[in-house]
């Protein structure tokens, strides 16, 4: 019987093996970088051991000290969690082979399916060869060969783009998994991607528990995930469940697991890899069939049989969304900074890696937390989760949440009209100008009136008419809103608005005959303030000095590490419109900045390995025509890829 277990991992996914670990009365050990020395996961923990530095490289992929850091503790048990050694089959055998019990299938089953390359071949499919690429072949899929989450993922629709693609792909799968090889496959076109779940023991068994649709994607990776697959045929969903058993008794596989598909519009299914691992989006899954494969994962390695030959059956239907700190509407862009609170309402599931006051840093993937819906339909899962993430607060770094909200409410979702483009297709609606609520259109007027309650009570009015107060303030879009309002012996007054009542941190109106709440934050002195979900900036009553950029500059978009700059790129170097410039890493993720404009590199002061801020000078592009530079002021183009 395991008695204490030692997570390889952090954040959310080690949060949530601690949270059954608890149930179970197994003591838990964390492991941390420098960068997550305050993290959740280590607070939570019973244990923890310090792993030297920041970059994943040097402490999340560093298997020796993780073995180290069970010895030490007395942990006889690793959990891998998902994502970094979680597909790593030598890591896999440096467990057991210190005698530790490795929550996870045989080593030679993550060596064979955790290499897509090799899963292919095992079920009667084989990848590209880059060099027998042709034009007739495109678009096609450069992956990662190991690991997952869309990282070491390009989509190449230009045959002179490939060659490029795989050096870039191959470079982020080493950094994010410990394995640079890359491979080419066809790319489906407005295809669904549908998984299936399952579990097996060391007897024989195997449990496959039904599907799941995971198709609504950014950068490859996944946003928002259900349990079942909305409107398979059930031969299709008979279908997948037997291809999945098939794979999974071909290496007599242990342990929990996913088998990812894409299914064609016309219903082929494609398959695409077997994930060795507990996937991100397992919450929905468990709400459907009321297991908890965390549980299951570590009881099959203490080796007991599954109850039955046959797995529960899904009841009902679940959604999950994954909230992140980053901006749609800026190329996905991650967001860091101060997470200053974040709260959920109850009747929805919450897994995350992060509480009030933490830090979102640089080092790691965006996602904050997991929200997930559970109700006896699809429609009511939908209405569900929509409405938590619409009374969710966050305040810090900005979010995806009210894209999750949009993107859960579209027509096409709704209607289960679905594939991996929908963000291609749908994301200037999702991300563009809404029609305001009051919420949104009075937050500017409850933050001047609650930032007015906040001041002394000296000199707070005069024995003469008062003059309106005017607050300038800045919301997160760019926009500036003006507001107006009178003090008076009878208290603070706005045009066309009652004010019943006013406080520092709360506000009351009366809109058109409808009694609405404000709550008002401020976290410190930086003229921040947080009207609910609305982040404004109070603006100086004198117009603040501008910075002026050297036409054609280049700025870091976020903060993260140089990885590097394209090859033979100096100071006098010709470039085109577009070229790729300068590579960035931050939270896992390769971010490319290009050239704004054809013309003369006149300024590089990117230098690989160093850290930038955001807004840092990164280069400067001269442009050809002289006649235009003037017209383009801090123009640095970026985009992001994963």
């Amino acid at each position: 019987m395991i008695s204490k277990l030692l997570v390889a991992n952090r954040g959310e996914i080690a949060v949530r093996v601690f949270r059954t670990c608890r149930e179970l009365g197994i003591a838990t050990v964390a492991v941390y970088s420098d960068a997550d020395a305050d993290a959740l996961h280590v607070r939570e923990a019973d244990e923890a051991v310090r792993l030297p530095g920041a970059a994943p490289a040097a402490t999340y992929l560093r298997g020796d000290l993780i073995v180290a850091a069970a010895r030490t503790t007395g942990a006889d048990a690793v959990h891998p969690g998902y994502g970094f050694l979680s597909e790593n089959a030598a890591f896999a055998r440096a467990v057991t082979g210190a005698g530790l019990t490795w929550i996870g299938p045989p080593p030679d089953a993550i060596e064979t399916m955790a290499s897509k390359t090799r899963a292919k071949e095992l079920m009667g499919l084989a990848p590209l060869a880059p060099a027998d690429v042709t034009e007739a072949d495109l678009p096609v899929l450069v992956k990662a060969a190991a690991g997952g989450g869309g990282r070491g993922m390009r989509v190449v629709r230009e045959l002179h783009d490939l060659a490029g693609e795989l050096a870039a792909a191959g470079a982020e799968a080493a950094s994010a998994f410990g394995d640079g090889e890359v491979f080419v496959e066809p790319y489906v076109e407005g295809g669904r991607h549908v998984e299936v779940q399952l579990v097996a023991d060391a007897h024989g068994t195997v449990w496959p528990l039904g599907t799941r649709d995971c198709s609504l994607q950014r950068r490859h990776q996944k946003v928002i995930e259900e349990a079942p697959a909305p409107g398979l045929p059930d031969a299709l969903v008979e279908r997948l469940g037997e291809l999945a058993t098939r794979a999974a008794h071909k290496v007599g596989y242990r342990g929990a697991g996913t088998v990812e598909f894409l299914v064609a519009a016309d219903g082929t299914p494609h398959f695409l890899e077997m994930n060795t691992r507990l996937q991100v989006e397992h919450p929905v899954t468990e709400e459907v069939c009321g297991v908890d494969l965390v549980a299951l994962q570590i009881r099959v390695a203490e080796g007991h049989p599954l109850e039955g030959p046959r797995p529960p059956r899904p009841v009902g239907h679940a959604v999950e969304a994954r909230l992140y700190a980053e901006d749609p509407a800026a190329g996905w862009a991650p967001q860091t900074g101060a997470l200053h609170r974040v709260a959920v309402p109850e009747g929805v599931r919450l897994d995350t890696g992060y509480a009030d006051g933490d830090t979102v840093g640089v080092h790691y993937d965006a996602m904050l937390a997991k929200v997930v819906a559970h109700a006896p339909t699809r429609a009511e899962a939908i209405r569900r989760l929509a409405g938590a993430l619409e009374r969710t607060v966050v305040h810090g770094p900005v979010t995806n949440r009210a894209l999750l909200v949009r993107s859960l409410r579209h027509p096409d979702f709704t209607a289960g009209r679905m594939d991996t483009s929908f963000y291609d297709r749908h994301l200037a609606e999702l991300t563009g100008p809404d029609d305001a609520g009051p919420q949104v259109r009075y937050a500017p007027l409850a933050a001047a009136l609650a930032d007015s309650c906040g001041r002394s009570r000296f000199g707070g009015w005069r024995n003469l008419r008062s003059q309106p107060q005017v607050k300038r303030y800045r919301a997160a879009d760019g926009t500036e809103h003006e507001v107006r309002y009178t003090r008076t012996r009878d208290g603070l007054h706005a045009d066309g608005v009652r004010v019943i009542a006013a406080a520092p941190d709360r506000v009351t109106l009366e809109i058109d005959g409808v009694r609405r709440e404000f709550t008002v934050s401020r976290y410190d002195d930086s003229g921040r303030v947080h009207v609910g979900n609305v982040a404004l900036v109070a603006l100086p009553p004198l117009p603040e000095p501008t910075v002026r950029q050297e036409p054609g500059s280049l700025l870091a978009p976020m903060p993260g590490t140089v990885l590097r700059v394209a090859d033979g790129l100096t100071e006098g170097a010709e470039v085109t419109a577009g070229q790729p410039l300068i590579w960035l890493e931050a939270m896992k993720m390769e971010h490319r900045v290009t050239a704004p404009a054809s013309g003369t590199l006149t300024a590089l002061h990117a230098e690989p390995g160093h850290q930038v801020e955001v807004g840092a000078l990164l280069a400067v592009v001269q442009e050809r025509d002289e006649e235009h530079t003037s017209a383009k002021e801090s123009t640095s183009r970026e985009e992001v890829s994963a």
